[in-house]
């Protein structure tokens, strides 16, 4: 869809009217003291006035845009704390491997890499993704050189996997990488080795595989705007408003802002700048981070947050628990990436820079040490109180719970299994059934006090936010291809909030938008179903969005996916 500015001045005659009214509606608006409305006025990317159609007459003239909404359901837009669109649909612009199956059996990943090969024989590198550990596992094999030598000998090939904590490569990519027995392991990641010899058996395991990609050409700046382009509009057709793009660097910036200056940046972005190689390089992250991240602030793009791993994934075991992980090395409980002492500096420091920190947490014991360092950091003098994230807080200790309200730090989860389903019971079984029974444990956080958001995670798992608010109300699965639940459900309300007003809270413009009241920003989706009228199992997770409203702007048109969105008026500043 093609988006057209007209920057006509607030001071226009015009000003006493609004731009937009919809009307006839079934408007849930999120604010306890008006909870329903049936029609609201829109003037220059803002609510002025809602209630019954008689309350925004006044507010029509010849050109306003009145839209019936027939009896449809609208609310708040949605938000996205954590996402990697470049991630995802990059590789499909640069033209990289794509075994395109959710969880592929060794003998289909063979299959695929042959095929790619055969198909692409210029290509330097064999790059793609996904490889799944457990399938391995499940086969009788181990991932790693050895198995992938078997397969292809002489070209450098590089997998993901698809939890994105590893990377298998075969010999020829350590050899151009410069990969030996005697490299050693970067502090946010290591490389498996052989216990006798130590040479690296060609897993590399979360910021490790950093020592590949940087040995492999970037990612050209126009294909991560191609991939940026496809996230956002696919995030705008599902009714999301706002998102955080985790893990940035200068050419993703650059990306971002030529969107963004074109009229396509249809949401408002929050991009983390990485802390460290966590993925892939980020040769100029001290500059951005001193000063130069300001040179992309607009207002519907923001990079001051910052993104770490502070520790790994449970497929290699690298999630940090607070116990020593079941079975094998009993004193064995995860990986810190940095000291506890780094980690309370940068949090301190970057606070007083108002940046915020987004820390990758899977184990329970990664999250209470990130908390301990919050605390720490909101004792030393000239903090800002910047709200930082706890990303993932996949498995969270109980008397961690309260902590998040009492040191204003958000509690994201990724809804990547948050219900019963094959995933859950191959990889997250490594957490062992008494961990995995308190996993993503979003009821145990409100109930406390604090705030909850979701992430995606995307390409973790699926971008469609809507599978995500089904299963927090639910915990079941959304096909029935699972039997039970999985964690502890909380209610449609509860879990608008968490993808709505929370996700404002968390970027700090609660009192800007989030809900729909007047004086704050026209985000409002108008959707297929009523969802305080369906069952919910089974029900939400298929939900279309027919429109979306960004600052008031028509940025998605199910109906009418060919038309032109034009948009009268400035974007308000609301960062």
């Amino acid at each position: 869809m093609r988006v057209l500015y007209d920057h006509r001045p607030s001071h226009s005659a015009r000003s006493a009217f609004a731009d937009l009214v919809l009307v006839n509606g079934r408007i849930y608006t999120g604010d306890p003291g008006l909870p329903w409305c049936q029609a609201l006025a829109v003037a220059r990317g803002r609510i002025v006035a809602r209630g019954e159609r008689a309350d925004v007459e006044h507010l029509i003239d010849a050109q306003t845009k009145v839209m019936d909404l027939g009896g449809r359901f609208a609310m708040p837009g949605l938000y996205d704390m954590h996402t990697h669109p470049d991630l995802a649909l990059a590789p499909r612009y640069a033209e990289d491997l794509d075994i395109g199956i959710v969880d592929p059996t060794p003998d289909q990943v063979r299959d695929a890499i042959l095929a790619y090969a055969a198909k692409h024989p210029d290509r330097e590198w064999i790059y793609g993704q996904y490889f799944v550990r457990y399938t391995f596992r499940q086969a009788g094999l181990v991932p790693g050189k050895e198995w992938l030598d078997t397969v292809m000998p002489d070209r450098p090939v590089a997998l993901l996997d698809r939890m994105w904590g590893t990377m298998m490569v075969n010999s020829e990519a350590l050899r151009r990488a410069g990969i030996t027995n005697e490299t050693p392991d970067p502090a946010n990641g290591y490389l498996e080795r052989d216990p006798v010899s130590g040479e690296p058996t060609g897993l590399l395991i979360d910021g490790a595989y950093a020592l590949i990609h940087a040995a492999m050409p970037p990612t050209p700046v126009p294909v991560l705007r191609a991939a940026y382009r496809d996230g956002v509009h696919y995030q705008s057709a599902r009714g999301v408003v706002s998102t955080k793009y985790v893990h940035v660097c200068e050419s993703r910036l650059d990306a971002l802002q030529s969107l963004d200056q074109t009229g396509e940046l249809t949401l408002r972005v929050e991009a983390a700048i990485s802390w460290q190689d966590d993925i892939f390089p980020v040769r100029r992250r001290w500059e951005l981070l001193a000063g130069e991240r300001h040179y992309y602030r607009s207002a519907r793009l923001n990079a001051n947050a910052v993104k770490f791993h502070f520790d790994g994934t449970v497929e290699p075991r690298s999630s940090y628990l607070m116990t020593p992980w079941d079975g094998g090395n009993t004193t064995w409980s995860g990986k810190l990436n940095l000291t506890p002492e780094h980690l309370a500096d940068m949090i301190w420091d970057m606070d007083r820079q108002g940046i915020r920190v987004i820390a990758h947490c899977t184990g329970d014991g990664a999250s209470d040490t990130f908390l301990d360092a919050v605390e720490e950091a909101r004792r030393r003098p000239g903090g800002l109180g910047v709200r930082h994230q706890c990303a993932h807080s996949t498995i969270l200790h109980g008397s961690n719970l309260k902590r998040f309200r009492d040191l204003n730090v958000t509690a994201e989860f990724s809804p990547v299994s948050w219900y019963p389903s094959k995933f859950v019971s191959g990889a997250r079984s490594g957490y062992g059934p008494e961990r995995l029974s308190r996993a993503y444990n979003i009821k145990g956080v409100l109930e406390a006090g604090g705030v909850a958001v979701i992430g995606t995670d995307w390409p973790v798992s699926p971008l469609d936010p809507w599978i995500a608010l089904e299963t927090m109300v639910t915990r079941a699965n959304p096909w029935g291809e699972g039997e039970g639940q999985f964690g502890e459900p909380i209610s449609l309300k509860q879990a608008i909030d968490v993808m709505t007003k929370n996700g404002a809270w968390s970027m700090g413009i609660e009192h800007e938008a989030g809900s729909l009241e007047v004086g704050k920003s026209a985000d409002i989706i108008v959707l297929d179903r009523n969802l305080f009228e369906v069952e919910p199992q089974g029900n939400i997770h298929s939900t279309k969005v027919d429109l979306t409203f960004m600052q008031g702007q028509l940025v998605h048109d199910r109906l009418n996916e060919n038309s032109d969105a034009v948009w009268h008026g400035e974007a308000p500043q609301l960062w």
